[in-house]
């Protein structure tokens, strides 16, 4: 049975968490970059957790600037075997509020300028993604939050957009007619990425904002979301800790085969491989490419 380590990657406003004990800061050196930061590896009670900060300790990376395989590559050498996102986002339903958590279960990626697979020229893989979070990762946050208190939706629509310019007026409201729930900059292809490393993975959306299609709101205020930021950021480590505190030890086989993706995924042939390439996947891929 393969034992949990829970990885946590922290959005904006969660740069460190709190609670972990035996902490310690320490470079994970990937083949494919350098990671937004240094990976903080803890214990809360019996479980192994590690900690990302999405945009490094003092926010220094921004969106498209983020090496998301760097990321995803050196939580998996870390041991990780679920990863819980945390990302701020803004609203594009007048019922999801600011402050409200929502456990979203679908992306559309409408990101352009990042590298979206570990996969390639000398080495070809497609992963499938129909069902891109883990249902059971989502009902323990689900279960956390409630236990928590903490205002929380389960299921929507995230779409991702590239930024860092927020959204002009048409782009949120031709979302709005997509029947997209939330929209934010971060989690593709964190997400893709997740999925062909094998990890089970689930996205805290954490509402800042209504975007800018809202009539009583107006144009998105970074000052009014740095607000609200502060306070989903402190009911997000609360989350964490209630999350972690009820986590299994051994790690439960992911429902929809997150865990197993790579399965049958790889299509071309042993002896047409890129060495170079199978190198660098040695953490992602390793399992199936022994």
């Amino acid at each position: 049975m393969v034992k949990s380590v829970l990885g946590v990657i922290g959005g904006s406003g969660i740069y460190e968490l709190p609670g972990l004990r035996d902490v310690r800061w320490k470079k994970v050196a990937s083949p494919w970059g350098e990671p937004s930061d240094e990976l903080c590896f803890g214990t809360f009670g019996n479980l192994p957790m590690v900690f990302l900060p999405r945009h490094g300790r003092g926010h220094r990376v921004p969106p498209s600037e983020i090496n998301y395989r760097a990321n995803i590559d050196a939580l998996k050498r870390a041991g990780v075997t679920d990863v819980v996102s945390l990302s701020a986002c803004g609203s594009l339903r007048a019922d999801l509020p600011p402050s409200l958590f929502v456990l979203v279960d679908q992306f559309i990626d409408r990101t352009f300028a990042r590298s979206k697979s570990f996969f390639g020229k000398g080495c070809v893989a497609h992963v499938a993604f129909s069902h891109p979070t883990s249902p059971r990762l989502m009902d323990r946050l689900e279960a956390a939050a409630r236990a928590e208190s903490i205002p929380i939706h389960r299921g929507g629509t995230y779409l991702v957009m590239e930024g860092p310019q927020f959204s002009t007026l048409a782009e949120s409201l031709l979302y709005r007619s997509w029947g997209c729930d939330v929209i934010g900059m971060t989690n593709m292809p964190e997400a893709k990425l997740a999925r062909e490393a094998e990890l089970c993975y689930a996205t805290v959306a954490m509402v800042t904002d209504y975007d800018s299609w809202h009539e009583d709101h107006g144009t998105v205020d970074v000052t009014k979301i740095l607000a609200v930021l502060q306070a989903n950021a402190e009911n997000a480590k609360r989350l964490v800790a209630r999350l972690a505190a009820d986590f299994p030890e051994d790690h439960e086989a992911c429902p929809i085969g997150s865990d197993i993706a790579l399965d049958n995924a790889i299509i071309t042939a042993p002896d047409a491989r890129d060495p170079d390439l199978l190198r660098k996947l040695d953490a992602v891929a390793g399992r199936v490419l022994k």
